[in-house]
C-alpha cells in the first residue's frame, strides 16, 4: 500500500503519504522538504508509548535536532492552556521560523500543533503524523487548525496548511477498536457528500467496526478516496468560503451534542454520527432526501457499530440553543449540510427550528 495524494491550495500545497510502515522513514520524507534542523515532536502519553521513540529517532537518523511536548489525551484539554504549554516547549527550543513542529497522534494533537504552529512566531512548519483513523481520512488533512472555548467546539482557530501529511496504517493495528469506529464515521460521511463508489464499497463489506475485520484493500480504498476526497474539496475551497462547508456534514449537530456532553461521553465520531442520522431526518422531513436513501446511510452507521440516537437526559431545547454559537451562523441562522443523494450534499439556512425539533425528539434514547 503506497500512494501520493497532492493538495493544491494557494497557502501552500503538500503532499499525503500513505505508506504502510512508513512511520520508520519520517525524517526520510521530511529532509526532501529542506526544513530548518529543530523539531518539536508534540504527542500524547499513549502514542508517545508506543510510536515517540520510533519517530523521534526516524528524524535524528537524518541529523534533526528533536525535542518533544506531551500533552494530555482527550478533547476537553483542547483548550488554550494546553497550547500555553506548547509554546513553553518552542521557546524552551528556540523554535525557529524555519523550524517545524510534528504532530504524532490524533485530531485533537493535530488541531492543537497545527494552532500552535500557526501562531508561533505569525507562522512555522507543522508536518501532521496521524495515528488515528479520524486523523488520517480527514483532520490532518486540510489546514483547519484550533481549540475549543467552554461554550463551544473550535471556536478559537487558524486556518493553516501543514507541508506535509505521512499516514502509515501499520499503527491503526494498535488503534483501539471505539478509536476505529469513530473514524469510520469521517469516512462514510466522505461517501454521501463526495463519493458513491466509496459509500457502495462500504454498503459491501462484512464489517466495518474493527481493523481486524478489514482486509488491507478495503482499508486501502477508505484512506485514499477519503483523503482524495478532503483533498479535492480543500483544493476547490481553501477557507470555507462555499463547497468546504460541506465537510462539516453531521458537525452541526454533531458539536452541539459533544459540547454538552463536555466532551467525556462521546467521542467526535460518535457525535458526527448521530449528526449524520439527524441531518438525515431533517432532509427527509423537508423533502429533500429519500426515505430510503436515509435508511441506507443509517444501517451503514449502524454497521460500523456507531451510535443513532441521542445520550438519554440530553435536553433538546439546549441543543438548540447551543446550536447558536455554531460557526456555521450567518446572519443569525444556522446552517446545515443536507443530503439530496448519496454522493451529494446542498448548504442549507432554511431549516425551521419545529423540524429540527421534532426530529431530535425522535432520536432521543428511550
Amino acid at each position: 500500500m503506497k500512494s501520493v495524494i497532492r493538495v493544491d491550495v494557494p497557502q501552500q500545497s503538500y503532499d499525503i503519504a500513505i505508506a504502510a510502515n512508513s512511520l520508520d522513514d519520517l525524517g526520510v520524507w521530511m529532509s526532501r522538504l529542506k526544513l530548518g534542523k529543530r523539531v518539536l515532536v508534540v504527542s500524547n502519553p499513549a502514542i508517545v508509548k508506543k510510536y515517540g521513540e520510533r519517530a523521534i529517532a526516524a528524524l535524528k537518523l537524518v541529523g534533526y535536532d528533536v525535542a518533544s511536548c506531551t500533552l494530555p489525551a482527550g478533547e476537553r484539554y483542547k483548550t488554550l492552556k494546553s497550547i500555553e504549554k506548547l509554546y513553553d516547549a518552542a521557546l524552551q527550543h528556540h523554535l525557529e521560523r524555519s523550524s517545524t513542529i510534528v504532530a504524532l497522534g490524533g485530531g485533537v494533537i493535530g488541531d492543537m500543533a497545527g494552532f500552535a504552529a500557526a501562531t508561533w512566531l505569525r507562522g512555522i512548519n507543522v508536518v501532521q503524523v496521524p495515528t488515528s483513523l479520524l486523523a488520517m481520512v480527514d483532520s490532518s488533512v486540510g489546514g483547519k487548525t484550533g481549540v475549543n472555548h467552554p461554550k463551544g467546539k473550535n471556536l478559537i482557530g487558524a486556518f493553516h496548511q501543514p507541508c506535509f501529511v505521512l499516514i502509515d496504517p501499520s499503527v491503526l493495528k494498535t488503534l483501539p477498536p471505539r478509536e476505529f469506529r469513530a473514524g469510520m464515521a469521517e469516512v462514510i460521511k466522505y461517501g454521501i457528500i463526495w463519493n458513491t463508489e466509496l459509500f457502495e464499497k462500504l454498503e459491501n463489506a462484512s464489517r466495518l467496526d474493527q481493523r481486524r475485520y478489514m482486509d488491507e484493500e478495503l482499508l486501502d480504498i477508505i484512506l485514499t478516496h477519503s483523503c482524495q476526497a478532503k483533498a479535492d474539496v480543500v483544493s476547490k475551497d481553501e477557507k470555507e468560503a462555499g463547497l468546504r462547508a460541506i465537510l462539516n456534514y453531521g458537525h452541526t449537530i454533531g458539536h452541539a451534542v459533544e459540547s454538552l456532553t463536555n466532551y467525556k461521553l462521546l467521542k467526535h465520531g460518535e457525535a458526527v454520527a448521530i449528526g449524520m442520522v439527524a441531518a438525515g431526518q431533517i432532509a427527509v422531513q423537508l423533502r429533500m432526501w429519500k426515505p430510503a436513501d436515509a435508511q441506507r446511510q443509517d444501517a451503514l452507521i449502524q454497521k460500523a457499530g456507531l451510535p443513532t440516537q441521542l445520550p438519554s437526559g440530553l435536553d433538546i431545547e439546549a441543543i438548540l440553543d447551543t446550536l447558536q454559537t455554531d460557526k456555521k451562523v450567518k446572519d443569525g441562522k444556522v446552517r446545515f449540510v443536507l443530503p439530496t443523494q448519496i454522493g451529494a450534499v446542498t448548504v442549507t439556512d432554511q431549516v425551521p427550528a419545529n423540524v429540527i425539533r421534532q426530529v431530535l425528539r425522535q432520536m432521543q434514547d428511550s
